[in-house]
């Protein structure tokens, strides 16, 4: 850090005048440069942990998206299985109702065809049966 100093003189018929021209050291610059390097260096570190930071909410979310998508999924995959249930046990109705009502016709045809031969076999006794005096 050596100052540099230039001394000019100038001769003229009036009283001489010295002017001296003083360049400063380099020694302001460095430290500024070592300043904006120290901020550089400051705000990466800073950058970088925010990234981490966000990398930890980004991974959060994904998860948080990936169990939503599952509860949804399953939801509907419930939906579905009540939705299918439902339509077996009206078709286990339906039938139920058809083979009650087919005994029941059947029940009635056989109540009409024991009436019938009741009816025959009295006649028939009737027929068969002697006189009285």
């Amino acid at each position: 850090m050596s100052d540099d100093i230039e001394r000019t003189t100038t001769t003229t018929t009036s009283p001489t005048t010295t002017v001296v021209h003083r360049r400063g050291g380099s020694a302001g610059w460095w430290v500024a440069a070592l300043i904006a390097v120290v901020a550089v260096v400051g705000v990466i570190f800073f950058m970088s942990s925010m990234t981490g930071d966000r990398n930890a909410e980004l991974q959060a979310a994904r998860e948080a998206g990936a169990s939503e998508a599952t509860v949804a999924a399953a939801a509907a995959t419930a939906q579905q299985a009540a939705a299918d249930a439902s339509r077996s046990a009206q078709a286990a109705m339906e039938t139920t109702a058809q083979a009650t009502e087919a005994m029941a016709e059947d029940a009635q045809q056989a109540a009409r065809d024991t009436a019938d031969a009741a009816a025959e076999a009295s006649a028939d006794a009737a027929e068969t049966a002697p006189s009285q005096p």
